[in-house]
This record gives C-alpha cells, structure tokens and sequence, in this order.
C-alpha cells in the first residue's frame, strides 16, 4: 500500500510541478537566442483562416480586429470559412471586400471544413485562428519571425483568458490554469519544441499542411505533434496573444472540457508511435511529460493518492498529517463547488475545486470516447461578455 501510495504522489508531483521544474532546468542550460524582427518588405504572404459556424455576434469583430494588425495589408489575404452556417454570419463576412467567404450548406466538422479549403490557400504561410479569438497588433508580427529558421515548421501564440475583477470559478480558474501552462509551452519551445498547439491560434508553412481525418477532434494538436514527429520544430510565441473571455459558467466550460479530454485520449492512441524513446528521444520525453501522462494516469493517480492514505495514516503521524492536508484540499475543493458560478476578487479560492474538476473532465472525457458519444461538430461553449472585455486590452 506504501509502494502505491507513494507512486500516486510521485506521479501527481511530477505531472504539476516536478515536470515544470525539470524542463525550466534544461532550457536555461541550453539558453535562448533573440529572434530578430522582419521590416515590412520582408515579410511573406499570409493567410489567415477562420473557422466560424453561427458566430453572427463576433465574426464582424473578429474581421476588424485581423485587418487592424500591425501587417502590410496587400500580404493579407482572409478567408472566412462557415460550413453549415445559417445565422447571419455570410450576410456579415459578404460585406468586407478584404475577407473572403467559404461557404458550404452541410456542416461536416471544423477540420473537414479546413481540409476543403486549404487547397486554395496560395501564400507559403497560413494562420489559423478562432473567431471568438482576438490579437494583439503586434502578435502576427511576432509570430512570422520564427519562420526565418527553416527547421521551424508551426508557430503557436499565447492563449490568454481574461477575467474580470471580480469572477466565478469557469473563468478564474482557466485563467491560473493557462498561466502555468503558458509557463511550460514557453520552456517545451525553448529546449527543443512546443508539445503540440492549440487551435486559438497558430500558424504553419502552408506546405506541410496534410489533411487530417475529420474524426479528429483535437486536430491542432494532433496535427503539429506529426510535424514534430517529422523533425519540424513548434516553436512558441508569447509575444503574439489570443485573447478570449472564459466561458459563462462552469456548465458551459464542462462542454468544452470534456470535447478536450475526449480529444486528448483519442489522441494518445491516434499518437501511439510518438512513445517511442529510441525513435524521438527528446520528443518523447516531452509528449509523455506534458500530455500522455494527464490525459491517462493523473486522474487515477489522484484518486489512488487520496484514498489509500486513509488505510496508511494509523501507521503514524507523516500519514496521518496528509490525510489531515488531503481532508482540507477537499474540504476548499467542496467550498469552490458550492460557489463556483459566484463571482469573488479572491480568485486563488477556486484553485482546488478546479484542479478537481479539470481531472473530473477528463474521466468524463474517457468515458465519452469510449462510448462513441463525441461528435466532430459540437456546440460551442457560451462565453463571458467577450467584446468589451477583449477589446480593452487590444
């Protein structure tokens, strides 16, 4: 009971800190050099590709805020894809000459919509981003660089989820959630390459774009771990931010959270070669480290860790003072619950109940996988007032 105790703990410590404290090591060892900036004349051409299905409330924003960046507008080319679609989003996107509308009746999923669009993409480099997603003027800039390396074959800007000063657990939560893990993508990117990439927002050589099957549901990541896996590097930009609100409630994050889980066990069995030590050494390491082990093992890990304290703790005082410490972890985990769609300038009080309700999300997850339950097409996640708050930070 003490060797699987200890082994719960060691993989929870490893997974949330003794991993960040590892990769942290390493990339100062190997150390960083300066990126410099590209004048005007010459930068390439970029395509900016935006999946939106029903987004009439944001898509005029999301325009605007692409055609306010910071980047030679004749090197801008927008296509606005929005399969299925049957709001007002065409009426929309009809009315900006720089953007271009692709439209298809039937809604087959993101990446098919992707997949049929990507042949008329005619620049060598093309970005993809969310339409409830803004940037930063300079963030496309900042991310282009990294393109002056031919080994760089994607680049990933920052995820930043804004809240309020006041929030509920949904938004507080991810936002100390993506802070850690922007910490982390950071060093990964440093020592040797970003551990696959979110789908907010990233770009790559429009060359080595292959079509993924359209049963993927984290397509992102699955796509840039194959341009890893084939000796690319994902470098990461947190100079280049994707804002965006989180959701609306914690109900409405649970939607997404579980279409994440789901994705990410669908994608360590999709990835199952990337295990390989002999064949992708450092690579490996990292996708294990970062990814493989939370979507398989942290969940199990900290129910074995919790429950199996309470059969060591009459052996002595070390087990019964953690007992006591998990026993008070759940006590201010069951607090957040009770509390979780309030709203508190006390953020840092919800960090236990979602530390929780992350790996609650990811059994679920497993459990919508394994069924067959999980849809390519989903319904998107309400969000928190994201026009007012994102704009200000602009």
């Amino acid at each position: 009971m003490e060797i699987f105790f200890w082994t719960c703990v060691f993989i929870v410590f490893y997974v949330f800190v003794g991993y960040g404290m590892l990769i942290s090591i390493l990339a100062k060892i190997k150390g960083t050099k300066p990126i410099e900036a590209l004048v005007d004349e010459d930068l390439p051409e970029v395509t900016f590709l935006v999946a939106a299905y029903n987004e009439e409330e944001i898509i005029e924003e999301k325009i605007k805020n692409t055609l306010a960046l910071d980047y030679p507008k004749d090197k801008l080319k927008i296509k606005i894809v929005t399969d299925g679609s049957n709001d007002g989003t065409n009426d929309i996107v009809s009315r900006f000459s720089e953007a271009e509308l692709c439209f298809k009746p039937e809604r087959a999923g993101k990446i098919a919509a992707v997949n049929r669009v990507m042949p008329s993409v005619e620049s060598g480099l093309t970005v993809f981003t969310d339409a409830n997603v803004m940037i930063n003027k300079d963030g496309l800039k900042n991310m282009i660089r990294h393109f002056q390396s031919n080994l760089v074959g994607a680049v990933s800007g920052e995820k930043t989820v804004l809240s309020k000063e006041e929030d509920g657990a949904s938004s507080s939560g991810e936002g100390f959630y993506w802070k850690y893990e922007s910490f982390l993508k950071r060093k990964d990117a440093e020592w040797n390459t970003l551990v696959g990439s979110a789908g907010e927002l990233f770009a790559i050589r429009t060359h080595l774009y292959e079509n993924i099957d359209t049963n993927t549901l984290i397509e992102d990541f699955v796509m840039t771990m194959k341009l890893s896996a084939k000796g690319y590097k994902v470098a990461y930009e947190p100079q280049a931010l994707a804002m965006e609100t989180g959701s609306a409630n914690i109900e409405e994050e649970t939607k997404r959270k579980v279409r994440i889980s789901a994705g990410g066990i669908q994608a360590v069995i999709m990835l199952l070669p990337l295990l390989n030590f002999f064949k992708y050494g450092k690579l490996t390491f990292q996708y294990i480290s970062h990814r493989a082990l939370r979507w398989t093992l942290m969940p199990l890990a900290l129910v074995g860790a919790f429950t199996s304290i309470f059969f060591l703790a009459p052996q002595g005082w070390p087990y019964d003072l953690i007992m006591r410490l998990e026993l008070i972890f759940a006590i201010l985990a069951l607090a957040g619950y009770a509390m979780r769609n309030g709203e508190t300038k006390i953020k840092a009080l919800y960090i236990p109940y979602y530390f929780i309700y992350m790996h609650y999300c990811v059994v679920l997850g497993w459990i919508k996988y394994f069924r067959g339950k999980q849809q390519v097409t989903w319904d998107k996640a309400k969000r928190a007032t994201p026009l007012q708050q994102v704009q200000s930070l602009n």
